[in-house]
């Protein structure tokens, strides 16, 4: 089997498994504020390893970037902005609040009838045919 089939049949597995659990929030208004909520509460994750716990810090500035600088040569110029390294705990707490929010992405895209490994094929193929293009 190759890696795309196994990440295909994730991905699906997990959609089928969302269709199957999600039952309280089934209206797309639940839906969609869910989502939005858990959005959220990624941020708040992030932000709590900063300003709680400590383990990474955000130091952000303007981006300076040459005069000459080519397109193809920002990515040596700019940052992420992201100082440490996150520690085991918010590592956890991160990766939670990150399955909660593709628990409702899933949701979302089974309320709608779309395919969310369709869609992660598609997004993929864009970026791979625009690259840096794609201005993301």
């Amino acid at each position: 089997m190759t890696e795309m089939t196994k990440q295909a049949n994730t991905c699906h597995s997990f959609q089928e498994n969302v269709q199957e659990n999600l039952v309280r929030h089934y209206s797309i208004l639940d839906i969609s504020s869910k989502f939005q909520e858990t959005n959220a509460r990624v941020n708040r994750a992030l932000f709590r390893a900063v300003t709680d716990c400590g383990c990474i810090n955000i130091d952000a500035s303007k981006q300076l970037l040459p005069d000459d600088c080519s397109f193809e040569d920002v990515r040596n110029y700019i940052q992420s902005h992201l100082k440490g390294q996150i520690c085991e705990n918010c590592q956890e707490v991160l990766e939670a609040e990150i399955g909660q929010n593709l628990f409702y992405l899933a949701g979302m895209c089974n309320a709608l009838g779309l395919d969310l490994e369709e869609i992660i094929h598609k997004e993929s193929q864009r970026v791979n045919t625009l690259g840096m293009f794609h201005l993301r």
